[in-house]
C-alpha cells in the first residue's frame, strides 16, 4: 500500500484509539454519531461520501478529505465523480481549495494505484 494511504491510515487508527482509550462520553458520542451518519438512508453512501468529501475540502481540512476520498473509493466513486464533487467544493470554497484539491488529487491517484482493501 503507499506510504500516503499506510502512513494517514496508521496514524488515523492509533490516535483513535488512543481518543476513545481515554473514555470521554461526548467523544464517543461524537465519533458514533459521525459513523451513523455515514451509514446507508435515504440518501445511499456513496452519495453521503461525496457530501462529506465536499464539505471537507471547503473547510479545507486534509485529514477529512482523505478518509471521505478512501471511503468513497471502496464504495465504487470514480475518478470522474470525485472530480466533480471536487469541482463543486472549489467553486463554494473559493481558490483557497486549490491547494486541498491537489493533495486531494495526488490521494486519489495513490488509492488508484492500489488494491482496495
Amino acid at each position: 500500500m503507499s506510504n500516503l494511504i499506510t502512513e494517514f491510515n496508521d496514524y488515523r487508527a492509533k490516535m483513535n484509539e488512543k481518543l476513545l482509550a481515554d473514555d470521554n462520553k461526548v467523544i464517543k458520542r461524537i465519533f458514533n454519531l459521525d459513523t451513523n451518519a455515514y451509514s446507508e438512508g435515504a440518501l445511499d453512501v456513496k452519495t453521503k461520501e461525496l457530501l462529506g468529501l465536499v464539505a471537507s475540502a471547503v473547510l479545507r481540512c486534509d485529514d477529512c478529505i482523505k478518509y471521505h476520498l478512501e471511503t468513497a473509493y471502496k464504495n465504487g466513486v470514480n475518478r470522474t465523480e470525485m472530480m466533480e464533487a471536487m469541482s463543486i467544493a472549489t467553486l463554494v470554497g473559493g481558490t483557497i481549495v486549490i491547494p486541498h484539491l491537489r493533495r486531494a488529487y495526488e490521494f486519489w491517484e495513490a488509492l488508484e494505484n492500489e488494491p482496495i482493501k
